[in-house]
C-alpha cells in the first residue's frame, strides 16, 4: 500500500484556481464573474477575490457591461494582452529586424540594425541587447514584463540542440546560439530558419490562414522553402528540409569552391544580378530584380525580356518539383517572387499545368516584410504556456 497522499498547499490550489480563471477568460473572451465561476466549478467569492488580486496585476481588466437575465447587469472581463510582451527578431541579409509584440501578435514597436556580414556572435548579441532595450523604451515598458523572443536566422536551424549547424551567409557552424542569447539576454529564446519563420506569420496571419498543406517558396539573397504538412512544419531528420536552394538546377559543375547550392547560385538576386551583368543588362542592386527586368522588358530590351524567361522558368522548375513530391493546396511566392506581374505569373502557371499532375493554388505572400517578425513572435506565443504568468 502507498503512504498517506500529501496535502495539497493552499499556495498551489490558489494558483491552479487562477490558471483556470485566466484560461476561461482568454478563451471566451469577454466574461462575467458570475459565469467564470459557473464554468470553472469555483464559488463566487473565490472569483471574485482571485479576479481583483488579477486585476491589480495587470492580468485582466473590467471592459464594460453585459446583458442582464433579470439582475444587475454583470461587468465583463477581458485578458489584457499588453500586460506582458514578446520580442520577435529577424536576421536577414545584412541587417536585423526586431519589433516588441503584445499577447496578440500585434506590434507595439519596431526597429532596425545594419549587421556587417560575414557577422561575428558578439555583435549580433550586442545589437539584440540594444534593440531590445530600445524597444522597451519605446514601448514603456520595464523589462520584468517582456517574456521571451523568437529569432529566425539564417542557415540550417537545430531547434531540439538550440544551435545553427551550417550557415554560409554569417559563417556560423555548429553555433549554440540560442543558449548564448538565453545567457545574455535573460530571457527565453526561440529560434528557426528565417524562411520558416517567415511561413509562420504567412500561415499565422497572412496568405497560408486555414490551410493544412502549404509550401511557401522565398527567392532572396538565397533561396529557400517552408513546408507545412498536415498542419506541421515538415523539418526532416536534421531540420534541413526546405533547402531547395541546393536542388541541382543551373549547370552541375557550378557549386565547385561555393557553400551555395546550385540553384541560388544562379537564380537567387546575386545570381540573377551576375547574369544581368555578363549580359549587359543594367542591374541596380538595392532594388527589386524583377520589378527591373519587366520594366526593361518593356521598354524593349530583349536581353531583360530573354533574362526574365530565364530566371521564371527556373523558378518554375523549382517548383514543379515540390508539388510533385509533396502535393501542396497551396504554394506561396514571396520575396522576388512576389514581384512577378500578372504576365510572368500567368506563364507560370501554363507552365506548371503542363508538368504537374495535380496544380495547388498559387498566391502571392501576403505580408511582405512583416512575415518573418510576425512568425518569430508567434513562434513564443505558440510555445509560452500562459498559465505561467501566474507565477510572474
Amino acid at each position: 500500500m502507498g503512504g498517506p497522499k500529501k496535502p495539497v498547499s493552499n499556495k498551489l490550489v490558489k494558483r491552479l484556481n487562477k490558471q483556470e480563471i485566466l484560461q476561461q477568460v482568454i478563451h471566451h473572451g469577454q466574461i462575467s464573474r458570475a459565469d467564470i465561476a459557473k464554468r470553472a466549478q469555483l464559488s463566487r467569492p473565490c472569483v471574485s477575490m482571485l479576479v481583483d488580486e488579477m486585476i491589480r496585476d495587470g492580468l485582466l481588466r473590467e471592459v464594460g457591461v453585459g446583458d442582464s437575465s433579470g439582475g444587475r447587469k454583470p461587468i465583463l472581463l477581458a485578458y489584457n494582452y499588453q500586460a506582458y510582451v514578446i520580442a520577435g527578431a529577424v536576421f536577414e541579409g545584412s541587417k536585423l529586424e526586431m519589433a516588441i509584440a503584445d499577447l496578440q501578435g500585434e506590434f507595439l514597436a519596431r526597429c532596425q540594425a545594419p549587421v556587417i556580414l560575414p557577422a561575428r556572435e558578439e555583435d549580433v548579441i550586442r545589437e539584440l541587447e540594444a534593440g531590445l532595450s530600445k524597444l522597451l523604451q519605446k514601448s514603456g515598458l520595464s523589462r520584468d514584463r517582456l517574456l521571451g523572443i523568437g529569432m529566425g536566422l539564417p542557415g540550417v536551424t537545430q531547434q531540439h540542440s538550440g544551435t545553427v549547424s551550417f550557415s554560409p551567409t554569417t559563417g556560423w557552424m555548429s553555433l549554440p546560439i540560442q543558449q548564448h542569447l538565453e545567457e545574455r539576454l535573460g530571457i527565453p529564446v526561440m529560434i528557426d530558419n528565417d524562411v520558416n519563420m517567415m511561413t509562420l506569420g504567412e500561415c499565422a496571419r497572412g496568405a497560408g490562414a486555414g490551410c493544412a498543406n502549404v509550401v511557401y517558396m522565398y527567392v532572396g539573397m538565397g533561396i529557400g522553402a517552408g513546408l507545412i504538412m498536415d498542419g506541421q512544419f515538415f523539418r526532416g531528420s536534421r531540420e534541413a528540409a526546405g533547402e531547395i536552394g541546393y536542388m541541382m538546377i543551373g549547370p552541375s559543375d557550378s557549386r565547385q569552391g561555393s557553400e551555395f547550392g546550385v540553384f541560388e547560385k544562379h537564380y537567387s538576386v546575386p545570381g540573377i544580378l551576375q547574369k544581368a551583368k555578363g549580359m549587359r543588362i543594367d542591374l541596380h542592386a538595392g532594388s527589386s530584380v524583377v520589378e527591373q527586368l519587366i520594366q526593361q522588358k518593356e521598354q524593349g530590351n530583349p536581353d531583360a525580356a530573354a533574362l526574365l524567361e530565364d530566371t521564371l522558368r527556373h523558378w518554375s522548375y523549382c517548383m514543379a518539383n515540390i508539388i510533385s513530391m509533396l502535393n501542396p493546396e497551396l504554394f506561396i511566392l514571396s520575396g522576388e517572387m512576389a514581384r512577378i506581374d500578372p504576365t510572368g505569373l500567368r506563364q507560370m502557371h501554363e507552365w506548371l499545368s503542363e508538368w504537374v499532375p495535380v496544380m495547388p493554388r498559387l498566391v502571392k505572400a501576403s505580408l511582405g516584410e512583416d512575415a518573418g517578425l510576425i512568425g518569430a513572435v508567434h513562434s513564443v506565443l505558440g510555445a509560452f504556456p500562459f498559465g505561467e504568468l501566474i507565477e510572474k
